[in-house]
């Protein structure tokens, strides 16, 4: 006989498959539970709660002269400062020089705000407040802004750049890329290294010359203008360039390509010097011979050039090289005992001293060596 009527055997069999296909599926699922539970009571031990072994608390006191102590003291010194102007804007850094509120920082720092931009500095406290630029020069790369209304200011104590040696260890503090309160730390890697910087205006009106104490403790866009400091937390240098490794073309402020551990300061004697003409008289002065460079000499030293502006003397009249000596056509080779191979670096080791001072200088003239001495004149920066 057939089936009854309305029965489909073809559909039964199929309720019979899917049943044991759901059998099938719940024994999976449980046994990969039932795994599972077994592993974990295998690997802790039972159903507990598992603490694992910590430290306790201690004292978060460390000693003075180490990188902690030292950014412990500096750091309620060191300033973020964001400016903006018109055109364009940017982030650096300076430290509190005195109870009145006043904090110095990199020129290029300010530079953006222009005469009508916007000038804030940050604390590393997080308060915040408006400065006004008190003076800047862009011949040494150096600024003071001021602050006001701004209670319990903590001066960063200054130190003395003759006294760095190579070796000495050194902590620099900054905002590197916004990043504020950053410390790192390194050591002097040289001294009085001649560098130039800036040059972006095409004229030379924003070249800065700078003996420079040279450190690789890190140091990023955004550290310019914060302190370099030694091991008693005093500022012996202003963070200022780097040497960036896409570029052969000398030390740069603004690039973006990081620390390659090749950073320079400026010695904070020199700092210190141009922070007080600023502050009082809202200009620094230059210390000048009163030549014209050749500077398109190749050869080994700085080579007085035969016109100067506007066709005038290369050397000036009355001048303190004038005075001295020294000629039109001399190679001037030395400085205070100090080699100088360039125009740009006989400029940086007169950028060193101050106006008034007696300087030694070394030359050549026709083949022959002569030593003079100069007292240097002055001039007012930009």
């Amino acid at each position: 006989m057939g089936p009854p009527a309305g029965t489909e055997p073809g559909r039964r069999r199929n309720r019979r498959g899917g049943a044991f296909a759901g059998v099938l599926l719940l024994t999976l699922v449980a046994s990969g539970i039932g795994g599972g539970v077994g592993a974990y009571i295998e690997r802790n031990g039972g159903l507990t709660t598992v603490e694992l072994p910590q430290a306790s608390r201690t004292t978060t006191d460390r000693a003075p002269e180490s990188v902690a102590g030292i950014a412990a003291s500096a750091l309620p010194s060191v300033v973020t400062l964001h400016v903006s102007g018109t055109a364009e804007s940017g982030t650096g850094t300076g430290f509190v020089l005195d109870n009145r509120g006043h904090i110095l920082t990199n020129n290029h720092v300010v530079a953006p705000a222009g005469t009508t931009g916007d000038i804030t500095v940050t604390f590393s406290s997080g308060e915040t407040a408006t400065a006004e630029l008190v003076g800047k020069d862009s011949g040494y790369d150096l600024a003071v802004v001021k602050v006001r209304g701004v209670s319990g200011l903590k001066p960063l104590p200054l130190g003395n750049s003759d006294n760095v040696q190579v070796g000495d260890p050194v902590v620099a503090i900054g905002a590197p890329f916004d990043l504020s309160n950053t410390v790192t730390s390194g050591i002097i890697s040289a001294k009085q290294r001649p560098i130039t910087a800036g040059g972006e205006k095409g004229d030379g009106s924003d070249i800065s010359y700078v003996d420079a104490l040279q450190t690789d403790a890190p140091i990023n866009p955004g550290n310019s203008g914060g302190p370099l400091v030694d091991t008693q937390a005093h500022v012996i240098g202003i963070n200022s360039a780097i040497r960036a490794a896409d570029s052969g073309k000398g030390p740069e402020r603004g690039g973006q390509s990081g620390s390659i551990g090749l950073g320079f300061a400026i010695p904070i004697n020199q700092g210190k010097r141009v922070a007080e003409e600023l502050i009082n008289t809202g200009r620094a002065t230059h210390p000048v011979i009163g030549v014209t460079l050749d500077m398109k000499f190749t050869g080994d030293g700085a080579k007085v050039g035969t016109k100067g502006a506007e066709d005038g003397p290369a050397v000036t009249k009355d001048g303190p090289a004038a005075k001295a000596g020294i000629r039109s056509g001399d190679v001037i080779t030395a400085v205070q005992g100090q080699r100088v191979h360039s125009g740009e670096e006989l400029i940086v080791k007169i950028r060193a001293h101050r106006p008034g001072d007696r300087l030694e200088l070394r030359l050549t003239r026709g083949g022959e060596e002569l030593t003079m001495t100069l007292t240097l004149g002055s001039s007012s920066g930009t």
